[in-house]
């Protein structure tokens, strides 16, 4: 019984996105980069064929493509779509009609929270294959423009992409928190970017992983020789899962304790 409520409360969550804006959020921000990446080449393509040539190429598009995406665009996605879905009940006063379902308050709870982290994985997936798009297209468009010769390291790829989702982990579950606590929507989005302004500013403080928001622009840091990270991949892993779950757990208390829940 519980299991099928779960389901049945996930499947109602899902159908409310429909009078979101998160979803074309989701898809206008998955495709941003890659896009802005396609018309600069386009723009340059006297430069494409030795680029295209070139034996990094495949990891050398990926990082550039992951540059503005894990330091600006990730974080806002995860800010605006997650408070974007979750006040839908505030928006049409629904929170009464949710209320008088035979469902509990930790099934609704979990299961909102189940919707927004499968949006943010669309979020991922569309980006990927959106990187990928926007390298061949150039190969398929002009005849002096080859397919790329490099390997492609799906593997690490992924990889790379479920760092990215870990390291966004804390924002988003902060989000939700934020969203259910607070009627107005300024006021979650409002702090969620000024805590990342507050993380870019932090970026060169040596503690800085302690921050929540901050994880997404050391995912990417971290590889680049030029930057001093002091923390490791797991440990920088293990600070994103331990802020999510701390605030789970404190937004589920709040959210099971509040008086009025619209």
């Amino acid at each position: 019984m519980l299991i099928g409520d779960s389901v049945r409360c996930f499947q109602s969550e899902w159908l409310k996105k429909k009078r979101s804006l998160g979803s074309w959020l989701i898809v206008v921000g998955a495709l941003f980069t890659p896009t802005i990446i396609l018309a600069a080449g386009m723009i340059h393509r006297s430069k494409l064929p030795a680029l295209y040539a070139a034996s990094d190429f495949w990891t050398s598009y990926w990082r550039s493509s992951w540059e503005s995406m894990a330091i600006f665009f990730l974080p806002m996605a995860a800010i605006l779509v997650t408070s974007l879905i979750v006040q839908i009940e505030y928006r049409n006063n629904a929170w009464k009609q949710v209320n008088t379902t035979p469902l509990s308050l930790t099934t609704i709870y979990f299961s909102k929270l189940a919707v927004v982290l499968v949006l943010m994985a669309e979020f991922f997936l569309l980006f990927d294959v959106a990187v990928y798009a926007s390298a061949i297209v150039p190969a398929i468009l002009f005849m002096d423009v080859s397919y790329p010769g490099a390997h492609l390291p799906l593997r690490e790829f992924a990889v790379d992409t479920a760092r990215y989702m870990v390291a966004s982990l804390p924002i988003v579950v902060a989000q939700y928190v934020l969203s259910l606590r607070f009627r107005n929507f300024l006021v979650p989005v409002g702090v969620g970017f000024m805590t990342w302004v507050g993380a870019l500013a932090a970026l060169s403080w040596k503690d800085g992983y302690i921050l929540p928001y901050i994880y997404t622009m050391l995912a990417y840091l971290r590889d680049d020789p030029k930057t001093r990270i002091t923390v490791s991949p797991f440990q920088l892993n293990a600070w994103a899962v331990g802020y999510a779950l701390c605030f789970t757990l404190a937004g589920y208390l709040l959210f099971v304790n509040k008086a009025q829940k619209g």
